[in-house]
């Protein structure tokens, strides 16, 4: 199928011009859709869907909890958990995504009716559960009580038992493992309650619903937010490649991880097929989850991914501000050419791509969608937030915050994950070469101000071209090449900016 921007990047093919993103802008055109009113409904993967085509970084010091919630909770995007931390570190991560929307909690956190009140707390928080309500359990497995955060008010000693603490179970109400949310709903209001725990036959746990999240379902409040068929966050993982890597990504799809991203500088390799292959068992066992591979910058390396069976493609090798894999190897593609050659390879395999890289203004992103991106991975923009890892600095230019590079030497020789990602596990710490830099951000507060602008200049964006949706705007765009002069008369000038916006 021939598109519009076909012709446009056959002549820059036949120039030999290879794009970044600062050197084109899409075309505009008739438009009859409010941007407001257009949909930004996307995919991630094959199976993985999204409200909002914004995805964040697997980078420590981007992406991890608070980050991932705030992704898909508040805009519809998703998170990618970085792998600099060890698979439980990893999988306790993905747990608090999938468990800040509690509608209906299939394997609830418990505590044994022996365990204090102070056990229980601290347990609380070093798993940086955000919930209260634990059911109670004998060393059978029966459920015996309930734990709700008026218990925990109402005790006035941490060392009080559980069993002393909780509200029994003959004073709960208690549904079959099957309830539906709907009849759950109507339950917990009916009878006044707030937590309804779900019973097997044989007494143990089954699930639990929470009042507020049914609330949240019920109102339709949770229609922008990224969930799954269960009402739960959606939330990605990274992983590198080998056996041990296979057992990881086992232990995040049991926490209820969505899919898996193999995550490699370069992910057209051939231990990135063979830990495809030893996936497949996995898919089997987790139907519904996707692996993804990245990241790659040629046409050919996307046909291979599609054959080895990815379900989604990352699209990027070097684009990044912190990124020198270019200069340092010698290799690469500029990201504009790039997203477009290789969502071009594969097009029409169903296979969607993410343009991973390079992007520092909103109107990047309509253009990496235009180009055959189905979403973007965003690193740099979303730097210096409340929600990244990391502490905020004082310096004499103001507040700041750590971003770096996977490839850079602090990040290579603190983790061996970053490491393996630059295929260097084997190299001693004194010979490790960098492919990335660390640098420090403006503090920029709460990320909700920036992903506001990036989706504001993507609507803004489908408005000029004249689409409806991601997927019209993949088929309408099409490009101008622009001289430095026209990249110069892009951005503000001959004028001194006294409100800085972008």
């Amino acid at each position: 199928m021939k598109l519009r921007k076909d012709p446009f990047f056959a002549k820059m093919d036949r120039l030999g011009l290879s794009l970044a993103y600062s050197e084109v802008r899409m075309k505009s055109g008739y438009s009859d859709t409010d941007p407001v009113d257009a949909s930004i409904q996307t995919l991630f993967s094959r199976n993985v869907p999204m409200n909002c085509p914004i995805v964040s970084a697997a980078m420590d010091t981007i992406t991890e909890a608070p980050m991932a919630i705030t992704l898909a909770a508040k805009f519809g995007g998703l998170g990618i958990i970085h792998k600099n931390l060890t698979p439980a570190e990893q999988v306790s991560q993905v747990r608090k995504v999938k468990l800040y929307l509690n509608c209906r909690i299939d394997k609830p956190i418990c505590v044994n009716q022996g365990e204090t009140i102070g056990e229980i707390l601290a347990r609380r928080r070093d798993e940086g559960f955000t919930f209260h309500s634990f059911p109670v359990i004998d060393s059978n497995g029966k459920v015996v009580g309930l734990l709700t955060s008026n218990d925990f008010d109402l005790c006035d000693s941490n060392g009080t038992k559980a069993v002393r603490a909780m509200t029994p179970l003959r004073d709960l109400i208690t549904g079959p493992a099957n309830l539906s949310a709907e009849k759950a709903h109507s339950v917990l209001k009916r009878g006044r309650k707030k937590v309804l725990p779900l019973l097997s036959r044989d007494g143990g746990i089954a699930g639990m619903y929470v009042l507020s999240d049914l609330h949240r379902l019920m109102s339709g409040k949770t229609s922008e937010c990224n969930v799954d068929e269960d009402g739960h966050l959606r939330v990605g993982a990274a992983i590198d490649v080998g056996p041990a890597e296979v057992e990881r990504a086992e232990m995040l799809l049991s926490a209820g991880c969505d899919v898996i991203v193999v995550d490699k500088a370069h992910g057209d390799m051939k231990p990135v097929r063979e830990t495809l292959i030893a996936l497949k068992n996995l898919r089997q066992k987790f139907p519904g989850r996707d692996i993804v591979v990245g990241n790659i910058s040629e046409a050919e390396s996307a046909k291979r991914l599609v054959s080895w069976g990815a379900d989604g493609i990352k699209i990027g090798q070097g684009p990044g501000s912190i990124c020198t894999t270019r200069d340092v190897a010698g290799i690469g593609n500029p990201q504009v050419t790039a997203v477009y050659e290789c969502a071009k390879a594969i097009r029409g395999s169903g296979i969607p791509v993410c343009a991973d890289g390079g992007i520092t203004k909103s109107g990047d992103i309509p253009i990496a969608i235009g180009l055959g991106a189905s979403s973007v991975m965003l690193g740099f923009v979303l730097a210096g937030t409340d929600e990244t890892p990391g502490e905020i600095k004082e310096t004499k230019k103001g507040r700041v915050k750590v971003y770096r590079g996977m490839g850079s030497l602090e990040a290579m020789k603190e983790n061996a994950a970053s490491r393996a990602r630059y295929r260097q596990q084997n190299v001693a710490k004194e010979k490790l070469v960098a492919e990335g830099v660390v640098s420090v951000v403006p503090y920029k507060g709460a990320v909700a101000k920036e992903l506001v602008k990036m989706v504001g200049g993507l609507r803004a964006g489908l408005g000029y071209v004249g689409a409806a949706s991601i997927a019209e705007l993949q088929k309408k765009a099409d490009f101008r090449y622009l001289t430095p002069a026209g990249q110069a008369e892009s951005h503000p000038h001959d004028v001194t900016v006294t409100d800085e916006t972008q």
